[in-house]
């Protein structure tokens, strides 16, 4: 009877066991779905893997921002007509959140910081859903060149294109059609 009774708490063990490590890999699975869905721009897969909400930090900037599942799509247009490169470099899960680190590159990144950013990024979870975005540290950003090459852009365009003027602040598709307008018409004249 005491060997049944320990055959069967094994079985069970083995069992829990399996259950989480199958819903630890089901998280990175969402971290992979979520970071190809920015690479390929593709909002309508976005819409499958966040929760209704998702709240955007950057820590080292003290900055965070709660998007609604529908402004978050329009974010995803607004970014992808700078086609976007995002390189998932690390990934590995952690007591129920997921740790990254994210290489990005685009045109717009290309013009402002001279190469990609790379940052360490932890993905939370509700319900197999991803509801919060960290950018935890910030491991290649030159702010210096990228602060400068911004204010120099806004401030030509601001003198020599004010139908422009606004783009910086617009996260909408024709936002950034217009950010990469100036971008071009900026380096043209120079």
């Amino acid at each position: 009877m005491n060997k049944i009774i320990i055959l069967t708490l094994f079985m069970l063990t083995g069992l829990v066991s399996c259950k989480t490590s199958e819903k630890n890999f089901d998280k990175l699975e969402i971290a992979k779905k979520y970071y190809k869905a920015l690479d390929d721009s593709d909002d309508s897969e976005i819409a499958n893997i966040l929760s209704d909400t998702i709240l955007i930090r950057e820590n080292e900037y003290d900055y965070e921002e709660v998007f609604p599942l529908k402004r978050y799509a329009e974010w995803i247009k607004w970014d992808s007509v700078f086609n976007p490169t995002y390189e998932v470099l690390t990934l590995e899960e952690e007591n129920g959140t997921v740790r990254a680190k994210i290489s990005k590159m685009d045109k717009r990144i290309s013009f402002l910081h001279k190469g990609p950013i790379v940052t360490n990024e932890t993905i939370f979870f509700d319900d197999d859903k991803i509801n919060r975005v960290e950018k935890t540290k910030y491991l290649i950003f030159n702010e210096v060149i990228f602060v400068k090459n911004r204010d120099e852009l806004v401030d030509w365009i601001k003198k020599n294109h004010p139908e422009l003027d606004g783009f910086i602040n617009d996260q909408t598709k024709q936002g950034g059609l217009n950010y990469l307008k100036a971008i071009e018409r900026y380096e043209k004249a120079h």
